[in-house]
């Protein structure tokens, strides 16, 4: 299957893709995108000693914003858009719209 395709679940129904942002307790965001936003989330709060993994070590993460998207490939589209960013005070303004308190900017 191409990256731009539509992926099903094992009872045929179509599955979504996610691009999420979490926060930690020092107000640093983590941008991904999953197919799975639950177990993800899950993963990036395992404390499992697993040595080199950023969210691992700098936990417990919040999810504090996700969008949807039908394609995995419109999905990364979007979490590089994001990431291009490389602003905290963007991410607060434009997508979280000033919901997440800060001290950090």
């Amino acid at each position: 299957m191409t990256s731009g395709a539509n992926f099903h679940d094992a009872n045929g129904v179509d599955r979504l893709f996610w691009v999420y942002i979490l926060e930690n307790a020092e107000s640093t965001f983590y941008i991904g995108q999953t197919d799975d936003l639950q177990a993800r989330l899950q993963s990036h709060n395992r404390t499992a000693s697993i040595e080199g993994k950023f969210t691992r070590k700098n936990g417990p993460w919040s999810l504090v914003w996700s969008e949807e998207h039908g394609t995995r490939a419109a999905g990364m589209v979007r979490e590089r858009q994001i990431k291009r960013m490389k602003s905290a005070r963007w991410i607060r303004e434009e997508l979280l719209q000033g919901r997440v308190p800060t001290g950090r900017d």
